[in-house]
């Protein structure tokens, strides 16, 4: 039976995993990374580290084959990453003054040039949609509904916690991706809420969603 619960620290390495085996637009990028926990390391962790209360997981009964991830303010949590965790992993990850001994293709350069300058995102688009989210499933848990349930699950959280709305990035080649959250109601608010900003990461689309106040 598949269920959805609270992020729980033995998950820890599980939540690495998926982020690794659906980092390629939502396929699995296990071969393009030398270092396998990497990706994790600056897409999951500090969530775990700094906001374990907004992390769920979707478990197929034996283990975690999903989870969403969230910062109800996201300056703050960025803020939060340059001084107690972005150093460490910098520490361990400097960015090489020679080409990496690695083999051809791999992707680790890239991300270790971004956790060294990590994006900010813009306060313009802060105003209106001061939370994000992450999420991700491995392939046999999707298409059930099960990635729509943790969205929902997400959402009526970081509500109740009193944000007006939420943010993520999308992969602008993951069509599938971005057709769902449209369907769930986002939209991109470079083109919406009065022209807000929309900048993203290289190969990005934002999108918003206003939140409603939970009823009393």
């Amino acid at each position: 039976m598949v269920t959805i619960r609270p992020y729980q620290p033995r998950d820890a390495d599980d939540l690495y995993d998926i982020c690794l085996r659906t980092g390629a637009a939502g396929s699995d990028a296990t071969e393009q990374f030398d270092d396998p926990r990497l990706l994790g390391a600056v897409y999951v962790g500090p969530y775990l580290a700094f906001a374990p209360e907004l992390a769920f997981v979707l478990d197929d009964g034996g283990r975690a084959c999903g989870y969403v991830l969230a910062a109800r303010d996201t300056a703050a949590f960025e803020r939060t990453c340059e001084r107690d965790w972005w150093p460490a992993l910098r520490a361990r990850h400097p960015v090489a003054r020679e080409p990496p001994q690695s083999r051809t293709g791999s992707a680790d350069a890239d991300l270790v040039a971004l956790l060294h300058a990590p994006h900010v995102a813009d306060p313009t688009l802060l105003r209106a949609y001061p939370s994000h989210l992450h999420i991700d499933l491995l392939p046999h848990c999707q298409h059930s509904g099960f990635g729509r349930r943790l969205i929902e699950r997400e959402l009526s959280t970081l509500a109740a916690a009193g944000s007006p709305g939420v943010h993520l990035v999308v992969s602008a080649s993951n069509d599938r991706a971005i057709g769902f959250y449209r369907r769930l109601g986002f939209v991109e608010p470079a083109r919406h809420a009065g022209g807000a900003a929309a900048e993203t990461t290289a190969g990005g689309r934002t999108f918003g969603l206003r939140l409603a106040a939970p009823t009393q």
